[in-house]
């Protein structure tokens, strides 16, 4: 393994260790074709993707493959699907900056389906970290497609992403090319690292009238 790889795993592993949400010790990282792979185990749903955000957050790595399983310890008594059912809609009822009344769940095995509509990209992201939290959950089968509640000119939404990139402080907006068609935002060129990554996907996320995202962009780095 080169001495880049090495440091970079290293420096995974060290983060994993330092996340007070995460177990480390049931987890192996190892990297194969420049993408860091997390394999293991974890008591939760919620503490897995920690993990992936960790790695994320570790300056070199471009990819990650959150490969590890959800174990319940054994001294947690495992909820029903129909009580995880039931959990999952009291937990979106009580989040007053989430409108469930069009959503569907379903969970099979501890797997959350989420099947319907909400009226704003984000609110996506937003249910699946609140259901992230929840006891039994073991992944999460997002569906939900996104119904605005006006009508949104293809162009305004371009305008406003690529503003909002302008003046985001992580993201060099000149590096990103910004399409919108139908609602369907396609962001692709360069990015320095997953901070101005994230920071990029989130400007989309967060504009009024985006229904999907294409994630063309790439990390840049030196190759593992």
């Amino acid at each position: 393994m080169s001495e880049l790889k090495e440091e970079i795993k290293k420096d995974v592993v060290d983060q994993l260790y330092w996340d007070d949400r995460v177990d480390a010790g049931n987890i192996t990282v190892s990297i194969e074709d420049g993408t860091v792979i997390l394999e293991g185990s974890v008591a939760s749903f919620a503490e897995k993707k920690a993990a992936s955000a960790d790695a994320w957050s570790v300056h070199g790595v471009r990819a990650v493959a959150n490969e590890i399983t959800v174990a319940f310890p054994s001294t947690i008594e495992v909820p029903t699907d129909e009580e995880i059912r039931e959990n999952v809609k009291k937990a979106l009822e009580l989040a007053s900056d989430i409108e469930d009344k069009d959503i569907v769940v379903i969970v099979n095995n501890g797997i959350v389906i989420l099947k319907g509509s909400v009226p704003s990209y984000w609110q996506k992201s937003r249910i699946e970290h609140i259901i992230a939290g929840i006891t039994g959950v073991f992944e999460i089968n997002d569906t939900l497609t996104i119904v605005p509640t006006k009508n949104f000119i293809d162009k305004e939404i371009a305008e406003d992403i690529i503003s909002a990139l302008e003046r985001n402080y992580s993201v060099d907006a000149e590096k990103i090319d910004v399409l919108v068609e139908d609602g369907i935002v396609t962001l692709s060129g360069d990015v320095n690292d997953w901070r101005a990554y994230d920071a990029a996907m989130n400007t989309a996320r967060f504009t009024a009238g985006v229904i999907h995202i294409v994630d063309h962009l790439e990390i840049k780095g030196d190759a593992l």
